[in-house]
């Protein structure tokens, strides 16, 4: 644990060094440009005004699939923690030798429930991806 306490402390400090200095620079900015406002005072054209929150707006496309992709990434996720769950449970009651050390057995069961994981999570946003490809090849015809 030592090994890791001198690098961490000088980091912490570099980073807090380093805050302290952006913050006084940004605050510098700051007043800058609220100066360069200040001596500009004419209303600004409605026109223009709309034109800039337009631009700042984020643009979503007709249909957005994010729910999708959430949906079905939590779907695999949980499909994931269910698999690797029985998969344990199954390994844990087997005759199988799958470790004479507890921490060995621990190491397994910990691999199995984050390959499940990953691979149920892959797995369902490749099953988004597929809807959304077929929705988007329905609506070009």
């Amino acid at each position: 644990m030592d090994f890791i306490t001198a690098p961490l402390v000088t980091g912490i400090v570099f980073y807090f060094t380093y805050m302290v200095f952006e913050l006084f620079t940004r605050r510098k900015e700051r007043m800058a440009l609220i100066e360069k406002m200040g001596q500009n005072l004419t209303p600004p054209d409605p026109s223009v005004l709309k034109s800039q929150l337009q631009s700042l707006l984020p643009s979503f496309p007709a249909k957005s699939f994010s729910g999708l992709r959430a949906g079905c990434l939590l779907v695999g996720l949980g499909l994931g923690l269910f698999v690797g769950l029985f998969t344990c449970i199954y390994l844990k009651h087997s005759d199988m030798d799958i470790g004479e050390y507890r921490w060995e057995r621990d190491m397994y069961f910990s691999v199995t429930y984050s390959a499940s994981l990953l691979f149920f999570g892959g797995l369902g946003l490749l099953v988004s991806f597929i809807i959304e490809n077929r929705a988007a090849r329905r609506d070009g015809k």
